[in-house]
């Protein structure tokens, strides 16, 4: 994973796991990767991965159990994919504002949502 400079790393790698809960890939029940192993698989320190993971159980999306790890809780995947959609709705008139000011037309942008939604779908 290459990190970005625009973010702490704690909050990118908190974004990785809701994207892995929302596309599936980590589903209800499921452990996630020990502070340790994603500490060493990404050359970061683990404190770093213990404060993303505990904004995840904060949350209310994962759970730690004593001697086993943290795990995905039952009904993660829908709160957040209700969450995330309320967000991309809200943000969707600023998104709109932002086009018609570059002198997009309502057009152009349906055909550049058309283009990307195949590209998603290969």
């Amino acid at each position: 994973m290459q990190w970005r400079d625009d973010q702490p790393i704690y909050r990118q790698l908190y974004e990785r796991m809701i994207e892995l809960i929302l596309r599936g890939q980590v589903a209800a029940g499921d452990a996630l990767p020990s502070v340790r192993q994603i500490a060493a698989d990404y050359q970061i320190n683990h404190l770093t991965v213990a404060k993303a993971y505990q904004a995840l159980v904060d949350e209310g999306l994962v759970e730690k159990r004593r001697g086993l790890g943290m795990f995905v809780l039952e009904g993660a995947r829908e709160r957040l994919n209700a969450r995330e959609r309320d967000t991309f709705l809200r943000e969707l008139p600023m998104l709109l504002q932002r086009a018609s000011a570059l002198g997009i037309t309502t057009e152009e942008l349906v055909q550049a949502i058309r283009l990307a939604s195949e590209e998603e779908g290969k």
